[in-house]
């Protein structure tokens, strides 16, 4: 019974170390499959962790041409910044300088206004002034015509009121001066008696046209024309400048045409003359020759 227990320990013990031998083996085997792929997972991952660093390191080297590019981006963008900032600054300077020019420019153009307004406002008081000379002139000149006015018109009625009464009209004078002016008017008149009178007279067109005083129509139609006639001889009498010169009616009367030589030696003492205002300027008219040419006369103050 022993030896059964022993054999069968002993063959239990066998049995134990055959089978512990075989796992034995069994995981040697097992090991040495193992080992190989053991081996090659360090490669594999060695290659996959070169290509990691090769990625990165692409990765790092497109950042660092990024970082770069940005680098000189933004180096344009300050350079072009800071030219942008020169004409910027350069343009505000300009438009200072043209801001200051402006206000020179506009400075002298109020001076200018100012100095213009101080010469308007001169002229206008010198012009004030002027007219009020002027004016003043004119109420003296009026006036003076006005007594003139009177002055001839007071004379003119004193004549035709002598007249009237047949007596010569004449101002007054001593009897000494009008001997006197009667011999010298005498010799002055027929020193201006014509030869030929059609070929010596002249009318006012072919001496230019009339320049002399012009009578006012109401006056001359009261006083003159053919209706109004008088004698010449006994009128305030003088030469002037080789012209014979008498006053009727307040005028005087220059007689710048010699007299036809077919009016007689003493018409200017027996004959009734007028005054009238033909084509444009004064004749005066012997109303012994009707229809006959008159002598050219001026008329003045």
């Amino acid at each position: 019974m022993k030896r059964a227990n022993v054999i069968g320990t002993a063959v239990l013990l066998l049995f134990f170390g055959a089978t512990t031998l075989g796992h034995a083996q069994q995981d040697q085997k097992n090991d040495k499959r193992d080992k190989p792929d053991k081996q090659a997972e360090p490669a594999q991952q060695r290659g996959q962790q070169q290509q990691q660093n090769q990625n990165k390191q692409q990765a790092q080297q497109q950042q660092d041409k990024n970082n770069q590019q940005h680098a000189q981006q933004q180096q344009q963008n300050q350079n072009r910044q800071q030219v942008q900032q020169q004409q910027q600054d350069k343009n505000n300077q300009q438009h200072a300088q043209q801001q200051q020019q402006q206000d020179k420019n506009n400075q002298q153009h109020a001076k200018q206004q100012q100095q213009d307004q101080n010469r308007q406002q001169v002229q206008q008081q010198q012009q004030d002034k002027n007219n009020q000379q002027h004016a003043q002139q004119q109420r003296q000149d009026q006036n003076k015509q006005q007594a003139q006015q009177q002055q001839r018109q007071s004379n003119n009625n004193q004549q035709i009121t002598q007249r009237q009464s047949g007596r010569p009209v004449q101002q007054q004078r001593t009897q000494q001066q009008q001997i006197s002016q009667q011999g010298e008017q005498r010799g002055d008149w027929q020193q201006r008696r014509a030869h030929s009178f059609d070929n010596e007279h002249r009318d006012w067109d072919q001496r230019g046209g009339y320049n002399g005083y012009r009578i006012p129509d109401v006056y001359f139609s009261n006083y003159y024309g053919s209706r109004h006639s008088f004698r010449v001889y006994g009128l305030p009498f003088m030469q002037v400048g080789g012209y014979p010169r008498f006053q009727y009616g307040g005028y005087w009367f220059s007689v710048v045409d010699p007299y036809p030589e077919f009016w007689g030696d003493d018409w200017y003492e027996s004959d009734d003359v007028y005054v009238a205002y033909i084509d444009n300027g004064y004749y005066l008219y012997d109303s012994r020759y009707p229809g006959r040419p008159g002598v050219a006369i001026s008329i003045s103050f």
